[in-house]
């Protein structure tokens, strides 16, 4: 089995582990509230934003852990977190009656300084940093 060419949570992986860890909590947080207040109001927006929590916490452990299969699960789940930021953010400007609220991906992030439509594109540059040989 190949091996790794860099640890994946050390160096620059470590800020992406912070982040990550930051954008989970986050995300978890504000899904949960929304969807424990008021879930008729948005539902569609606010369970995309539990999704997005979920795909944090497995980019999160998966970048923490390493190893190759972390790696292929971190590329993953940061590749539909991409998605995700990329689709959220155009539909949160298209549909707008499905996006009342702000969520971690609508508008492309930004009630979170677009950090979340920059964060695949670094957590990717990452992953094909450390690939394995």
């Amino acid at each position: 089995m190949p091996e790794l060419q860099h640890p994946l949570s050390e160096g620059w992986g470590r800020a992406l582990v912070f982040v990550y860890g930051l954008f989970a909590v986050a995300a978890t947080g504000r899904s949960a509230v929304q969807l424990g207040v008021d879930p008729d109001r948005a539902p569609l927006a606010y369970s995309l934003s539990l999704l997005a929590a979920v795909i944090y916490l497995v980019a999160t452990t998966c970048l923490l852990f390493g190893g190759t299969t972390g790696w292929r699960v971190a590329g993953i789940a940061v590749s539909i977190e991409l998605l995700g930021v990329l689709s959220v953010g155009a539909m949160s400007y298209l549909a707008t009656d499905l996006f009342p609220d702000k969520t971690v991906w609508s508008h492309f992030g930004q009630g979170y300084g677009f950090l979340p439509l920059v964060l695949p594109f670094a957590g990717l540059a990452w992953l094909r940093h450390t690939r394995p040989r």
